[in-house]
């Protein structure tokens, strides 16, 4: 029998909601794959690469998400997703808002499937991701500047 996964997600919150998310997801195993950190910078790779052009994939396939803040780092990905749905509330068709999961999973595919056509075919995500409700602006001001040090502050 398998372990049950423990599940991390408040009971009863809608994902869907119009909020400000701050995210972690981490390549399998924590393996750096995505560039390297010298001196304080940043220097992404061709997958790392792929992972930032995804990042801009998702806001622009979902008119309701933004990104406010993102960071890639070698092992792992910060960043603050705004989903909010007064962004597409002109639009000529009813629109499903897709929740934090969906819109993480979509990511997390398609980034995937760019790496693995570039050839990298052992690349995954670790399964779920980290998330963090932002509820005001301090603790959004604190997480924006904890993503724009991580790079400063890497330990591998």
């Amino acid at each position: 029998m398998l372990p049950r996964r423990k599940i991390i997600r408040l009971s009863n919150y809608d994902y869907s909601r119009d909020n400000l998310y701050f995210v972690t997801t981490r390549v399998n195993d924590q393996v750096c794959c995505l560039g390297e950190i010298e001196n304080g910078e940043l220097n992404l790779n061709e997958y790392g690469k792929i992972v930032e052009i995804q990042l801009n994939w998702l806001e622009n396939q979902y008119p309701y998400v933004k990104i406010h803040s993102s960071i890639i780092m070698p092992d792992h990905v910060h960043l603050i997703l705004e989903i909010n749905r007064t962004m597409v509330l002109n639009q000529p068709i009813e629109m499903k808002i897709k929740s934090l999961s969906e819109l993480m999973g979509a990511f997390k595919t398609t980034s995937s499937k760019h790496i693995h056509l570039a050839g990298l075919t052992a690349f995954f995500w670790q399964r779920s991701f980290y998330e963090h409700i932002i509820r005001d602006e301090q603790s959004y001001q604190n997480i924006v500047r904890y993503i724009e040090n991580n790079p400063k502050n890497w330990k591998p």
